[in-house]
């Protein structure tokens, strides 16, 4: 049995066609090729800022399109690329007069057809820059060819690259600050539970009670060990110290993300956030931002992961810039 209500025929399409419904002032939606823009821009941007990726991940890419964050997002079919062509006419219709600016989860298919398109626009003679997200501790090992995979870090690399656009700051700025801001950023995710398979219904992967997938990817990859379920606090304990330790040297200040992969409630989620920031406090790490819910899930996966980035003092305006966008939140300012 599927447990996932998706439309038998174009399912994508017909999601991004009730998003822009529910949102017809924030977002437009384009059909041939299947990409959105937002409806407002700051003036002050010079930059247009493009991402996107596979769907199943909801609200991310598409749900941060909007003014502060991203000005287009491209989707591919469920957990794959989207096409060049895509990603092409999404930057071509967003490019500032600095150009554009695309921000890449680490994935083979995403990088070539982002690669292709930054081809044909500088082609044309639009500048255009990558920053390249790579965040997940799970896969930081020199054996892995592909090296660290795009996670968690992705939505808030998103929302500090949308404050510093929105202040002006030009594409080759921008690309380093978002490579610096990659850089300041690790997570890492488990899962009692794998995803259900679009194709044939089912979890996609089986694990033996009391076990869980420590390091999974958001696409269902399986972990490199499945581990015994430790019980909450000393898994929590141990993501918390494993991210903080990883972390690149810093004054003290972190953005925090506690972020659900599709079946993992708020109750669980806003309980782990709590034991999160008591171990953080006890590390006298100060956390400027959070974010509770799950914005980069994996369609239905039961699990959770955990983002820490860095701060520099620099950098908190950037996360304040207000956005409005149809999924992230307005944030409140920090006590």
């Amino acid at each position: 049995m599927n447990r996932l209500f998706l439309p038998s025929d174009k399912p994508v399409e017909q999601a991004l066609r009730g998003l822009a419904l529910a949102h017809p002032g924030l977002l437009a939606l384009h059909e041939d090729p299947l990409y959105v823009t937002a409806r407002e821009r700051n003036p002050g941007r010079r930059v247009g800022i493009v991402s996107g990726g596979g769907s199943g991940h909801e609200p991310l890419h598409t749900g941060f399109v909007g003014a502060g964050m991203l000005d287009a997002a491209v989707p591919g079919r469920i957990f794959a690329s989207p096409h060049n062509r895509q990603v092409y006419e999404a930057s071509r219709a967003t490019a500032g007069p600095d150009g554009v600016l695309h921000i890449v989860k680490n994935y083979t298919g995403d990088r070539i057809n982002f690669g292709i398109a930054a081809e044909r626009l500088r082609a044309d003679g639009i500048p255009v820059q990558r920053v390249l997200v790579d965040d997940d501790l799970a896969t930081d090992s020199t054996e892995t060819a592909t090296g660290r995979r795009g996670t968690g870090a992705t939505v808030l690399v998103e929302k500090l690259l949308g404050g510093a656009a929105d202040s002006g700051a030009g594409l080759d700025e921008l690309a380093a600050l978002g490579t610096e801001f990659v850089a300041s950023s690790r997570s890492v995710a488990v899962a009692a539970r794998a995803q259900t398979s679009p194709s044939r219904g089912g979890e996609a992967f089986s694990l033996p009670d009391g076990t869980l997938e420590y390091g999974v990817g958001i696409h269902g990859e399986r972990a490199a060990t499945t581990v015994e379920h430790p019980g909450l606090e000393q898994l929590v304990d141990r993501m918390t110290a494993q991210l903080a330790d990883a972390l690149p040297a810093t004054n003290g200040s972190v953005l925090l993300l506690v972020n659900g992969l599709g079946a993992t409630t708020l109750l669980e989620l806003y309980g782990i956030h709590a034991q999160v920031s008591r171990l953080l406090d006890k590390r006298g790490m100060r956390v400027a931002g959070r974010l509770v819910g799950s914005f980069v899930p994996a369609l239905d996966m039961s699990g959770f992961s955990l983002t820490l980035t860095a701060l520099r003092d620099d950098w908190a305006a950037y996360w304040h810039t207000p956005a409005r966008t149809a999924a992230f939140p307005a944030l409140e300012s920090v006590r």
